[in-house]
């Protein structure tokens, strides 16, 4: 190797560590927390055994025999050795001689038959309570009790005599595991979840109207000033780059400010009898075209800025001789102008593409989207399910799975627009140089 090469290494390590770390390895983990159930249910450091109200509902689901669920949620009393040997603790030695001599071994449904046989017992505590007290050291339920590993919850299962197949304890077992495990079910949910398609269909409406209003309204802007005297096309692009540097949370109030029942809109229309509404929230309709606005005009600027930069690397020549030939502005436009911006094109059209494909803050500001779902989004729907929604439960798995979809998604989308705009073409040598 070249020592240019070992230079050129050298001043790219950086760039390529810092890539690795904060996007590759990014990547990576969340598809690999894709295929995991993680929760805030589960956490995300292991868990234990449990038969909580959830999971007898998840039992049912799963056909378990409804008696075994029964014996499941009731209170079973035992009296064992180890009952025994807390009432020995608890009230002496004779007490616990004569439960042994008499009620070893023997099962009791409900606490007051145990409480009837150990008041037949002459040594008993005299006080109600605490013979209640007496009977609850010999209960022995499953249900709401916390086991620390699998071993623990299968003798707890065992001592309650319930005559479990390998293939029920397995169900049982299964399902009152509280920590997260290995599974695929994330994808088989994604595409059973009507929410779902709805969120793929809202993405296609955003990402194909906004990129369109963004690269149209872009050329607009930028081919409309190339032929203002200097001044005005740099007071207009001020103007119209405001958008993207203002804060987005400034942003969207200023929208606020005009669209809200309240606001400059309705205020105007109603010197027309026109009744106040909140365009921003009414309807589905008006709460897409905003929408499309806020993000269209940000994106806008961008696409002015580039284009603008582009069609002032053209050289003067070509146009001044289009004007000896009597070409019009529209003919220089589009046979001069539109062939140049081809890169510029493809290069915002690709970055605008996966930039409103991940982003949803002004909509997450502007609608949160609302009305109802009507503007909610993938990049907005997965940030719910993962961080942020009003159940509590954020599901880290699943909405890993809805990220990764949405990965995919965009490097088909860049592959595609690199044919599409001929990519080999556009950065072969010119004819020439060949």
């Amino acid at each position: 190797m070249r020592r240019a090469d070992l230079f050129g290494l050298c001043f790219m390590a950086p760039a390529i560590v810092l890539s690795v770390l904060f996007f590759l390895v990014p990547v990576l983990l969340t598809g690999v927390f894709s295929f995991t159930s993680m929760s805030t249910s589960t956490g995300i450091t292991g868990g234990a055994y449990e038969v909580s109200q959830d999971t007898v509902r998840r039992l049912r689901e799963d056909g378990l025999q409804p008696d075994v669920i029964e014996s499941l949620e009731s209170n079973i009393y035992r009296v064992d050795a180890a009952g025994i040997a807390d009432v020995k603790a608890a009230y002496g030695t004779e007490f616990a001689n004569a439960i042994e001599k008499s009620l070893l071994d023997q099962s009791f449904e409900g606490r007051r038959d145990l409480e009837r046989a150990l008041k037949k017992i002459r040594s008993r505590p005299k006080s109600t309570r605490e013979l209640k007290k007496a009977a609850d050291l010999f209960k022995r339920s499953i249900l709401n009790t916390r086991y620390s590993n699998r071993e623990d919850f299968l003798e707890g299962l065992h001592e309650l005599d319930l005559n479990l197949t390998p293939e029920e304890t397995e169900i049982i077992t299964k399902d009152a595991y509280t920590g997260w495990v290995w599974t695929t079910e994330n994808y088989s949910r994604m595409a059973s979840l009507p929410s779902t398609y709805r969120a793929a269909s809202n993405t296609g409406v955003y990402v194909g109207f906004t990129l369109a209003f963004n690269i149209g309204f872009g050329l607009f802007l930028a081919i409309t000033t190339f032929y203002l005297p200097a001044g005005q096309a740099a007071a207009f692009r001020t103007i119209w780059f405001l958008p993207r540097i203002l804060p987005p949370v400034l942003y969207v109030l200023l929208w606020k400010w005009m669209t809200w029942d309240t606001g400059f809109l309705s205020t105007l229309l109603s010197f027309f009898d026109v009744a106040p509404r909140n365009l921003m929230l009414d309807t589905a309709y008006h709460a897409w075209v905003v929408v499309i606005l806020i993000n269209g005009f940000v994106g806008a600027s961008m696409g002015m800025i580039l284009f603008s930069s582009a069609i002032r690397a053209i050289p003067s020549s070509m146009l001044y001789a289009s004007e000896v030939d009597g070409a019009s502005r529209w003919q220089q436009v589009w046979y001069i102008i539109l062939p140049q911006l081809r890169w510029p094109i493809l290069f915002t059209t690709a970055y605008q593409t996966l930039s409103l494909l991940t982003s949803f803050e002004y909509i997450y500001l502007s609608t949160d989207g609302g009305p109802g779902s009507a503007t909610d989004v993938w990049a907005l729907y997965s940030f719910k399910i993962a961080l942020n929604n009003y159940g509590g439960n954020l599901e880290y798995g699943y909405g890993a799975s809805l990220a990764v979809v949405l990965v995919i998604i965009g490097i088909v989308a860049s592959l595609m627009y690199l044919r599409l705009f001929d990519f080999k073409t556009m950065i072969s040598k010119p004819r020439i140089e060949q």
